[in-house]
């Protein structure tokens, strides 16, 4: 178990905690480009900030505070322009970088007036990559974002799910290195479900997590990008080029995508012809629905058929952030220790003024980035060739919807996955 300070170490991302300030080292997604493909503005949360992401008028992105600095309207509602972004209440002009472009106003009593020179706003900078609109809020010079594989391979299908679960970042990423909850957490629990379904004719199937029951518990291995399948600080690879990413939104909330690639072979397997895509914002999203928790109230079964949304439950139940003070840590959790010690040797690198693992400087060696490990993932379809809805988030998957209805018709997707 940790002391409650140790705890909160780990957890706490807010600008100077020592978590937060290692945070703001990396480059974090904030949102998906098909999320705001053509002018406009999003709201989005990064590391404890609420902060307005834009795309002006020539396809230029911006990511500022939310307020203008001159009567506090919300910049949510401004009007990107090519330049940068208007505030609606009174035109001021914003680029990029924060810097004040224009106060028609002040030009218009004074048309030498230079009082724009002393305004800037908070503004970060922005990369897109692989459907991904990816923000750095940390010190310069700021690092190369790194262009791990699912981002840049060629000749693949991507689509991204996305959800925003309602607890702290960390215990989300310690599920990554939990070998052992998938034989109960997933195997059994299905069957459960199903069974409070009333579907006593509906088994999970033998190639689902868990169906082969527990694998010797090893120390995973400590890499050049993180301990075993996990890509520090939070990215978890697995061996069909999904990518499970679990962002800190702020301390009791995480942001979790699930990024998926389909090569030939994939598409071959599942029974799909995916067309080509051109443009980043081609990259379709879906909604990974949460499940609740309300107390005193049954739990929708129909929605815990799933890998991720029996994942996010158990997280959840957690509480919105882990009390590890109170835990009794066992023989499958060697993994769980071995991520918290690299989690807090790599905090103690930046307080010491270093670089953390993950920080790419050499753009030669940035061109295709490949873990050291991935995490096996379980076959795309089931042993009676129907595509596998139990894994990962491929119930909502429109791939997988897509395969399930060719194969098997549209009225499968109303059966629970299984």
């Amino acid at each position: 178990m940790l002391t409650r300070e140790q705890n909160e170490r780990l957890t706490r991302v807010g600008a100077g905690t020592p978590c937060g300030e290692l945070m703001r080292r990396y480059w974090h997604p904030v949102a998906a480009s098909a999320q705001l493909p053509t002018r406009g503005t999003r709201q989005v949360r990064l590391l404890g900030e609420t902060l307005v992401l834009y795309r002006g008028e020539d396809g230029h992105l911006g990511l500022v505070e939310p307020r203008c600095p001159h009567r506090g309207a919300s910049l949510l509602y401004g009007i990107p322009e090519q330049a940068g972004l208007r505030c609606p209440y009174h035109g001021w002009m914003f680029d990029p970088e924060g810097k004040c472009l224009e106060q028609p106003f002040e030009t218009f009593s004074n048309p030498e007036s230079r009082y724009r020179d002393k305004v800037k706003i908070k503004a970060y900078p922005l990369e897109e990559l692989g459907g991904l609109i990816f923000a750095y809020l940390g010190p310069e010079p700021r690092p190369l974002l790194p262009r791990w594989e699912p981002f840049v391979i060629d000749d693949v299908f991507r689509e991204i799910g996305l959800a925003t679960i309602p607890c702290n970042w960390l215990q989300t990423v310690e599920n990554a290195g939990d070998t052992s909850h998938v034989v109960t957490g997933h195997f059994k629990f299905s069957n459960y479900v199903l069974e409070k379904l009333g579907r006593h004719d509906l088994h999970r199937h033998e190639n689902s997590s868990g169906a082969k029951g527990y694998m010797e518990g090893k120390d995973r291995q400590i890499g050049a990008h993180g301990v075993g399948a996990v890509i520090f600080p939070y990215t978890d690879a697995q061996s069909d080029i999904t990518y499970q990413m679990r962002v800190p939104v702020d301390d009791t909330h995480t942001m979790h995508i699930w990024y998926t690639t389909f090569d030939v072979d994939a598409q071959k397997e599942l029974g799909v012809n995916l067309p080509p895509q051109r443009d980043p914002r081609d990259i379709p999203v879906f909604d990974v629905p949460v499940p609740r928790i309300v107390e005193g109230v049954e739990p929708d079964w129909s929605m815990l058929d799933s890998n991720c949304a029996q994942d996010m439950l158990y997280w959840m139940s957690q509480g919105e952030i882990y009390d590890r003070t109170r835990e009794m840590l066992g023989a499958g959790d060697r993994n769980i220790m071995q991520l918290r010690k690299l989690l807090e040797a790599q905090i103690q690198i930046v307080e010491a003024g270093g670089e953390p693992i993950n920080t790419f400087r050499d753009p030669a060696a940035n061109i295709c980035l490949r873990p050291d490990f991935r995490l096996h993932m379980r076959p795309r379809t089931a042993p009676d060739g129907r595509p596998d809805r139990t894994n990962a988030a491929r119930k909502y998957s429109p791939v997988y919807q897509q395969a399930t209805i060719a194969r098997m018709g549209p009225d499968a997707l109303q059966d629970p996955a299984h």
